[in-house]
């Protein structure tokens, strides 16, 4: 039997006439008649008597219904699951991120991420690129949001925005009065510097160098936040990313954006041997939506 067969063939053991059982599947009846005596042949079988305009279904019709029963409950249920992995049931997403998107705009990500999908499960964890690349090459993490490029066979990097630099302060410092600044204006005061061995360190001077301007460096850190924190305090000024200074915000801290700073891409990496599920995907449209979000709170 085929898979029409089956479905006239239990829409008539269910009506218990050739008359509804077309009724309910919309065909004429004597195409059902024609269907049922073709299944009758085929099987060698009488599946049921005719008598004063009913039918009646033999035993055999009985023992065959039991069975199409099983398979249209196994549909149903194929039916229930697959709906439930379009709502997110079922389905977990590991997310790993840079320590700067990790403040604001990811955990933003999967706020949105958890209200289109409340019955998904979630893992979220900080790392620095080269754990991201250990953790995606092994498949230990679905997806990951990185703000430095990622050389890896194993892994794709896709855009996704950009981050750029922004100066920061103590609030109320004289900075405070400009809506951005200058390279100069920045660099002349008491800096926090990173350390040269740090992703920033190595951006941030290079960036000095190309405006022939060496910073007065008092304070070395190793990361954004330290250096916010350390800003904060009035230990000096610091350069850091411009979401490392929104996400770092509080009411000892400022900052403003540094003109014709630099830019550089924000990435979304995943390991190329494996599809990425639906939430990975809607993860990743959501990251770019509080991207863009933070860059007009920032206007």
């Amino acid at each position: 039997m085929n898979l029409r067969q089956i479905e006239v063939f239990r829409a008539v053991m269910l009506a218990g006439s050739v008359t509804d059982a077309a009724r309910s599947l919309h065909v004429s009846q004597p195409g059902i008649s024609r269907m049922l005596s073709h299944i009758e042949l085929q099987l060698g079988l009488r599946l049921f008597e005719r008598r004063k305009g009913r039918l009646l279904a033999t035993p055999e019709a009985q023992a065959l219904f039991a069975e199409v029963e099983q398979v249209y409950r196994g549909v149903a249920r194929i039916d229930d699951c697959a709906q439930a992995l379009k709502d997110g049931k079922m389905l977990t997403l590991r997310v790993l991120c840079s320590p700067s998107t990790g403040l604001d705009m990811v955990p933003r990500a999967l706020t949105a991420l958890g209200e289109e999908f409340p019955s998904a499960r979630i893992y979220f964890e900080v790392l620095l690129a080269r754990e991201m690349v250990k953790r995606l090459a092994a498949h230990e993490a679905d997806v990951a949001i990185s703000t430095l490029a990622i050389d890896d066979p194993l892994l794709t990097s896709r855009p996704i925005g950009q981050w750029t630099l922004a100066g920061v302060f103590p609030r109320g410092h004289a900075l405070e009065a400009r809506r951005t600044l200058a390279p100069a204006d920045i660099l002349k005061e008491r800096m926090i510097s990173f350390s040269p061995d740090t992703p920033q360190g190595r951006i941030i001077a290079d960036w000095c160098v190309q405006h022939r301007l060496q910073p007065d460096a008092r304070v070395e850190v190793r990361a954004g936040q330290s250096a916010c924190a350390m800003a904060a305090a009035g230990a000096g000024v610091a350069i850091v990313d411009d979401l490392t200074a929104r996400g770092c915000m509080t009411d000892r801290l400022s900052f403003r954006p540094i003109r014709n700073a630099p830019s550089f891409d924000i990435f979304a990496v995943t390991n190329e041997n494996f599809a990425a599920s639906l939430l990975a995907n809607r993860f990743v449209a959501h990251a770019q939506t509080a991207l863009r979000q933070l860059k007009k709170e920032q206007a």
